[in-house]
């Protein structure tokens, strides 16, 4: 499965952005691991937003991050934020399995 991969990012300082990222991609890996395709939404908005001034920031790395989660087949949240929860409505939304754990994600041909 095509795993979109949902937390905190923000936060108030440099240090406390990139402990959060790094907690997302550890989980990503865990997916990989487990033989799914992962994904991360502001894996994909940073550069973009990085590259340009934005008048609202965070609206922009959700824009792009709602966009990438809207080619997944299902969710892994590692921690509740604002965006982790829109995230999370989406697949709600369309029916598709909201993951809490990596440990209630299957293991890919088991």
């Amino acid at each position: 499965m095509i795993i979109g991969v949902a937390g905190p990012y923000s936060a108030a300082t440099e240090e406390q952005r990139q402990a959060n990222l790094d907690v997302l991609n550890k989980a990503a890996a865990a997916l990989l691991a487990r033989g799914h395709t992962p994904l991360i939404g502001v894996n994909a908005a940073l550069p973009v937003v990085n590259a340009m001034q934005v008048a609202d920031r965070y609206e922009a790395i959700m824009k792009i991050s709602m966009a990438v989660m809207h080619s997944c087949e299902a969710l892994l949240i590692v921690a509740e934020s604002p965006g982790a929860n829109r995230e999370r409505e989406l697949f709600e939304s369309k029916g598709l399995p909201v993951y809490h754990s990596i440990d209630e994600v299957p293991v890919a041909g088991a």
